[in-house]
């Protein structure tokens, strides 16, 4: 069979047609280059993930049930991988999906490329193909849909699932398989908000897993339902009030959608970061006019609706609470020299909580309206004798419309990888980037 038949004369499922979609869609160098640099980043926040609280849990978990004898099997190794990805919140976001694709496509890849012995080429195509799979079901889930379920971890298993069917080297058929049974398992509830547990990193790695099984399975000819997507008791139909189901093949030209992907300069929710940017323009203009940052008497920020959903928090209570407020990391932003991991820590908690305790937070066009195309806001402050001090955000640091430079994301992944101590960051650093060059992958070293 061509790699591109089917063995029905039926008409193409949505599902099918996303496969035919993103096969026949091509890859130019510039393309594998961009692919290389996000593999850099969610590498170095994997490595980066063993160096926290639920980290060091994983790896105990992993250590105490892992054979000893045995390599690794590429769908639970996929599993850890992802889930320290998704812990320090500096992984990517895709804005118009609302979710974070490379902490599920990448491992799912990853693990199976270095399993089967391929190269940069391989791994980078296929993470172009995971990311535009993820995505392009993620843009037709609707608004609704985020308010209950984190699009990371339901949109997630289709974009593993097409990363591993391509290095499994799967018919369209199968691929169509393979995204069916990744759909049946879709999940992930955002319950977990509420108290501020763990359960936000198993969404990425379940994700993951889900994918590469799927895949497997599918390349022994195990079926899966063709109509995941749009059917009547599919994906869109049990989890999607407000779907746009077109969307899944909207702008089939566009460029690759890991193209319009963002990469996080700060360690927080990226529904903070454009108050952030804000925040930290105000703080130099305070700065540059002699004025005491303390001298705040009150902010009111202004942005669009799923970022007060998420991050609507004046009180923080601990490290992952405060990546979670907006309150926090604007207050961060006025009072400190620099949003890194140290501005969470229970000391700069206490140094931010009577300014947060003065920060309003609001939904306002045209930032709720133009959500999720756009992801903005603004800040406004005020001193305490009335002067009033506003900036404006479109676009968040990172984004497409004002992407980091290569050396300032070379720079991201290098305290990353030092963070999680990493011998010699620069030399994986280098391999990864060659990777568009075709270079073989390198030892990781995860566990």
């Amino acid at each position: 069979m061509n790699e591109h038949a089917y063995s029905t004369t039926a008409p193409l499922s949505l599902t099918g047609n996303l496969v035919r979609l993103i096969r026949e869609k091509p890859i130019t160098d510039a393309d594998l280059d961009q692919a290389a640099f996000f593999t850099l980043d969610a590498v170095a926040n994997i490595l980066a993930g063993r160096n926290s609280d639920p980290g060091r849990i994983l790896l105990d978990w992993w250590c105490a049930t892992a054979p000893s004898n045995v390599a690794p099997e590429p769908g639970r190794m996929a599993f850890l991988m992802a889930a320290l990805c998704h812990i320090l919140e500096t992984d990517d976001l895709h804005r118009a999906s609302v979710a974070h694709p490379g902490c599920v496509v990448v491992p799912a890849a990853w693990t199976l490329a270095a399993k089967r012995g391929m190269r940069g080429k391989a791994l980078l195509t296929a993470i172009l193909h995971g990311f535009e799979a993820m995505t392009r079901v993620g843009m037709a889930v609707g608004a609704a849909h985020y308010r209950i379920w984190h699009n990371t971890a339901t949109c997630g298993p289709f974009g593993a699932a097409m990363a591993a069917g391509n290095l499994l080297a799967l018919t369209d058929e199968a691929a169509m398989n393979a995204l069916g049974n990744a759909g049946s398992q879709s999940s992930g509830l955002w319950q977990f908000l509420d108290t501020g547990a763990m359960t936000k990193h198993l969404h990425a790695g379940h994700a993951a897993e889900a994918g590469i099984r799927a895949a497997e399975l599918a390349a022994f000819g195990f079926t899966g339902p063709p109509e995941i997507l749009e059917g009547d008791k599919g994906f869109f139909r049990a989890t999607c009030p407000d779907a746009d189901p077109p969307a899944v093949m909207r702008d089939s030209n566009a460029p690759w959608q890991l193209t319009l992907t963002s990469i996080k300069p700060w360690p927080c929710c990226r529904h903070t970061h454009p108050a952030i940017d804000a925040a930290e323009e105000l703080r130099a203009r305070l700065l540059a006019d002699n004025i005491d940052c303390d001298r705040i008497a009150g902010v009111d920020v202004s942005t669009y609706r799923a970022a007060l959903d998420v991050c609507d928090r004046p009180v923080v209570t601990s490290d992952y609470e405060a990546k979670f407020s907006l309150q926090h990391t604007v207050a961060a932003s006025l009072l400190l020299s620099r949003v890194d991991f140290s501005a969470f820590g229970a000391e700069a908690r206490a140094r931010c909580a009577p300014l947060a305790a003065r920060i309003r937070v609001e939904t306002a066009d045209p930032w709720a309206s133009a959500y999720p195309r756009s992801w903005g806001g603004r800040v406004r402050l005020r001193l305490e004798d009335g002067t009033e001090y506003a900036v404006e955000r479109t676009d968040a640091k990172g984004d497409p419309e004002a992407s980091l430079k290569r050396d300032e994301m070379i720079e991201k992944a290098d305290m990353l990888l030092r963070h999680g101590n990493v011998d010699e960051p620069r030399r994986l650093i280098d391999a990864i980037l060659a990777l568009a060059l075709d270079g073989a992958l390198p030892d990781l070293g995860v566990i």
